[in-house]
């Protein structure tokens, strides 16, 4: 397989779609942070860096986190 169409690949499906993924998802969070947060950032702007910096891994972790209900919480509709 030619080099460059295995970067290109892995550029598309390690980073953009992943990240595109994180970006238009409905359950990827508020832009806005939370009433009384001390980060200037919202919980969407988080995981954004999370999968640049992480690439897969932090996809991976963006996906597993919407799958489970937390304690307190009512399951995502």
């Amino acid at each position: 397989m030619d080099p460059k169409l295995t970067a290109w690949l892995i550029v598309i499906f390690g980073y953009l779609l992943p990240l595109a993924h994180v970006v238009l998802s409905r359950r990827g969070g508020s832009w806005r942070p939370p009433p009384g947060s001390g980060c200037p950032l919202g919980p969407r702007v988080g995981w954004i860096v999370l999968v640049l910096l992480l690439g897969p891994v932090g996809w991976f972790m963006f996906w597993r986190s919407r799958k489970r209900t937390r304690p307190g919480h009512p399951p995502p509709s």
